[in-house]
């Protein structure tokens, strides 16, 4: 028999390998130890045997059966389950990692692999002077959009060390704590919204990061050189599948790089994954806002997100007119400091912030005081079979959220033919400036799917104010509501944008202009144009555009963008409960689609506002969702991890807790709370 003071006290062999770059030093060491040694302890024995003269203090063990970090140091071996079979590896927790950014430069960094992806992406954010990290996360491409690119790439050489900003001397790529005056409410430093560098008065603060001495224009400015051959060589999807792939790499944010496999000098995307993009500033958001812009330009160019012809040649302009302006602008005038041109974009910052509520709800009195109702003859349309249309002339009354239609003005004060609630339906543009069409598309939930109905204006003023209508009411809110008359305001500018007149001059002339048309529309509409039919088109389009300062022109895209039909939807491919077929889910930052994946038709629309609870079955991995009314969904995800989708739909609840009245420190709990899920 062996006493338990003698078992406790048994020692084992336990084999360590040491991650180092000294030559002539062994790597494998045998240790012997026993169970109620602490991991702290093991480290010390590990770096006396080792007698090596350098600073340990960013290593860590990480076991390698288990894909794990044995990061509580007070804890013994047996409480963490590590055995004589245990594969521990004594290595950094800071390693070197490449990040292609929206604007689709690589910047090479040193980035903690040890901390859950979700810490590690606001120090990353840190480094690149980016506010709100919460928005934005860390990409791995799928198989499936990178093979095209390696067919291509057999022959090509890899890109070359100058084409990638190396910013491995940074603060917090040393594992260092990254500056936080950087993010004090009294000391934010003010950037040259040309430019994208600090303003003399605050370059200071910079001057123990490395982006102080490097090329911050790379970050906060554009470079629209891309090609069509540029074009080809990328991922382009084409189908609703093609589009789900694009999502199903996300990483998960409760979990270190290294748990998910990353290993060092990996190739990961930074991308904003959440689309509420909050408290937008010029003065503070140079980089923010560039890259917000380059998401967009090349989700436009790839045509990740369908737009028209006439939406395409919009934001062919848009980014003319900042090409045009950048090649205007001197080095003086890239130096200094443009204060009044931060001020004329402020206005216009209230129509770009996307948040899940939406909108400015400071002056309630005013909301609740009365509740305004509009009351005009439109045209209904109405889709029969045989693709035949029915349309009439009726009278509509829009009160609270809800239409209703009667046969005249006379008849308005007896029971209408119909009424039309708005809440929680999908709201379409369906408009040709050029055309005189001013149509809204309504998509109203019903018991077995969505109603269609059309809504037909006669002029923009009036679209304006029936479609900003209708936005907020599918969201739950009047037009007592505050956001009323910024939306209608929104609505009436992005069509002035549209409504461009020839001017004959730029037309007849566009090879006096220095411009590659091809770089600012995508494949399907160089195809379709010759150049020099493009760069007309283009320059038609210019002359609302062409007053425009750089930021504001990037301002404006953002917000072009933010009006089309299919902004900020993620798709992913599912099976729901008690269906025989496949269907895809859009997620959005206020709502769930369930869309037809044959025709691209939305079927249902769940709002989060009716979100009662949600949950994860994982062992069969099932995301099931409670709304009120006793409506109940639960479906299987085809295209990801199921956690990619139940931490979407966690962190756009976490995000719309955000105000501006609290301070810019993250609730980190809170979010791992509505994201980790239970595994």
């Amino acid at each position: 028999m062996v006493s338990s003071t003698e078992y406790g006290s048994h020692t084992w062999d336990l084999l360590l390998t040491v991650d180092h770059q000294h030559e002539g030093v062994e790597k494998e060491i045998t240790l012997q130890v026993t169970g109620d040694l602490h991991v702290g302890g093991l480290m010390l024995k590990l770096v006396e045997k080792i007698k090596i003269a350098q600073d340990w203090s960013d290593y860590a063990f990480w076991w390698e059966q288990k894909k794990c970090w044995l990061l509580k140091t007070h804890w013994t071996l047996d409480k963490c389950g590590v055995q004589a079979d245990a594969k521990l590896i004594f290595t950094t927790q800071h390693k070197m990692l490449r990040l292609r950014l929206p604007n689709m430069k690589t910047v090479r960094l040193k980035v903690s692999f040890s901390s859950m992806v979700f810490r590690a992406v606001s120090d990353i954010c840190k480094m690149l002077n980016i506010r709100r990290s919460e928005e934005l996360s860390l990409l791995k491409q799928s198989e499936g959009t990178l093979k095209k690119k390696k067919k291509k790439d057999k022959n090509s050489k890899e890109p070359a060390t100058e084409d990638i900003l190396n910013l491995c001397n940074s603060p917090v790529s040393s594992g260092l704590p990254a500056n936080q005056g950087l993010y004090s409410k009294t000391m934010t430093p003010i950037y040259d919204p040309v430019s994208g560098s600090p303003a003399s008065s605050t370059i200071t603060w910079f001057s123990d990061g490395s982006l102080a001495e490097q090329n911050r224009s790379i970050l906060a400015l554009s470079h629209p050189t891309c090609s069509p051959e540029m074009l080809a060589e990328m991922y382009q999807p084409w189908t609703l599948a093609d589009k789900a792939k694009l999502n199903a790499g996300w990483l998960d944010s409760s979990r270190s790089l290294m748990e998910q496999g990353v290993q060092e000098e990996d190739q990961l995307l930074l991308r904003f994954k959440y689309y509420t993009f909050f408290d937008l500033n010029p003065k503070y958001d140079a980089v923010r806002i560039n890259q917000i812009y380059e998401q967009a330009r090349w989700a436009i160019l790839l045509e990740e997100i369908d737009c028209t012809e006439e939406e395409m040649l919009i934001f062919a302009a848009l980014q003319a007119q900042y090409h045009v302006s950048k090649l205007s602008l001197s080095s003086e005038t890239q130096d200094s400091t443009c204060e009044s041109e931060v001020d004329e974009v402020e206005a216009a910052l209230s129509n770009l912030e996307v948040t899940l509520e939406g909108g400015n709800k400071s002056n309630i009195l005013e909301d609740i005081t009365d509740i305004p109702k509009l009351a005009d003859n439109l045209k209904l349309v109405r889709p029969k079979k045989l693709a035949l249309k029915a349309i009439k002339t009726y009278w509509f009354v829009f009160r609270d959220t809800s239409i209703s239609y009667f046969k005249n003005k006379e008849s308005a004060q007896g029971e209408p033919i119909e009424k039309l609630n708005l809440k929680g339906c999908e709201v379409v543009p369906d408009v040709n400036v050029a055309a005189k069409k001013f149509g809204i598309k309504l998509l109203i939930p019903v018991a077995d799917g969505m109603n269609e109905v059309y809504l037909r204006c006669d002029n923009e003023d009036q679209y304006a104010r029936w479609m900003a209508a209708c936005v907020l009411a599918s969201k739950g809110r009047t037009m007592a509501d505050s956001s009323y008359q910024p939306e209608v305001q929104k609505i009436l500018s992005f069509l002035q944008m549209k409504n461009w007149t020839m001017c004959s001059q730029a037309a007849s002339e566009p090879e006096n202009v220095d411009m590659k048309p091809e770089c600012f529309v995508s494949p399907r509409y160089t195809k379709k144009f010759k150049s020099k039919q493009l760069t007309a088109r283009i320059l038609e389009a210019h002359q609302n555009v062409s007053q425009m300062s750089l930021v504001e022109a990037k301002l404006r895209f953002i917000q072009a963008w933010q009006s089309l039909p299919e902004f900020g939807l993620s798709y992913y491919i599912v099976r729901f409960k008690g269906s025989k077929k496949d269907d895809v889910l859009g997620v959005s930052y206020n709502r769930l689609i369930r869309i037809d994946m044959a025709t691209g038709d939305p079927i249902t629309t769940w709002r989060f506002s009716n979100m009662k609870q949600w949950n994860v079955n994982w062992e069969i991995r099932q995301v099931a969702i409670e709304f009120d009314q006793n409506v109940s969904i639960a479906f299987t995800c085809l295209s990801a991890d199921c956690k990619i989708i139940h931490e979407y739909i966690g962190g756009y609840i976490f995000l719309s807790t955000r105000s501006k009245d609290h301070n810019e420190t993250l609730d980190e709990e809170l979010f791992h709370k509505l994201t980790g899920g239970q595994e």
